[in-house]
């Protein structure tokens, strides 16, 4: 409990001083992709240093040539930032839910540093969000979407919302997968060594000639892909740890 609570803590102080350093960085050019790649690789850093976490990501240089990419990941919990963060690529933005802008320093610096908000209550607000991250990536800059569109709480893959694939489609870019082991078995805070995160980037699914009508089948394959994944890591988490 007294580990837990002191990682709370390095975690917000880590938090404050990261997102401060990148807020005021980030007005020599206000929203500039370049800055949110840098910010969130940092809170990675910070996160694999106090949480003491260790990360096997596999495939990683692939995921270092998605200029231009619909990146899309899988959401568990509050902690993912801190290390998918890690692996986040040059010149990519995110997309998160308006409620981020309300949290002190960290909200004021995503906004700044060139990340999309979104508001899902309001779908002729969100549709025009998705319409301008659609023209950002036709241009050369990737974005990182959580298509399940809120943590999944142990609730295991939740269905996967449409807005990642419509601009996939849209700008007619690459969709690439990166698959994260399940945090229940693999991450937690009360150990000294908080756990082993496995991620995974899948080879990229092309959608160049494909249209608004090929929309559920993609956004279907892409389930598909994640679900299976997660199976096979479960199975090597669990056969590693009846050797131990």
């Amino acid at each position: 409990m007294i580990l837990e609570f002191i990682r709370y803590i390095l975690l917000g102080i880590g938090l404050f001083i990261v997102s401060t350093f990148w807020m005021i960085v980030s007005l020599i050019q206000p929203a500039h992709p370049r800055w949110a790649h840098y910010a969130a690789n940092s809170i990675g850093i910070l996160g694999k240093i106090i949480l003491n976490i260790e990360l096997e990501v596999e495939n990683w240089d692939q995921l270092k040539n998605t200029r231009g990419h619909v990146i899309i990941s899988n959401h568990q919990s509050n902690f993912d930032i801190f290390y998918v963060g890690y692996v986040i690529p040059k010149l990519c933005v995110g997309v998160g839910k308006k409620d981020i802008l309300y949290f002190p320093f960290f909200g004021q610096m995503f906004w700044l540093t060139g990340n999309f908000f979104i508001e899902r209550a309001k779908k002729s607000k969100a549709w025009s969000v998705m319409d301008k991250v659609a023209k950002k990536v036709a241009a050369g800059t990737s974005v990182w979407i959580m298509p399940e569109g809120t943590r999944s709480k142990d609730r295991g893959l939740l269905p996967f919302k449409k807005g990642a694939f419509v601009v996939a489609l849209k700008a007619q870019v690459p969709v690439t997968c990166v698959v994260v082991s399940d945090i229940r078995s693999n991450f937690n805070i009360r150990k000294w060594k908080s756990g082993r995160m496995k991620i995974k980037v899948l080879p990229p699914i092309e959608t160049k000639d494909q249209t608004m009508d090929d929309l559920l089948t993609l956004k279907d394959h892409c389930q598909e892909l994640f679900s299976n994944e997660l199976k096979d890591m479960s199975k090597k988490d669990d056969k590693n740890r009846s050797k131990r």
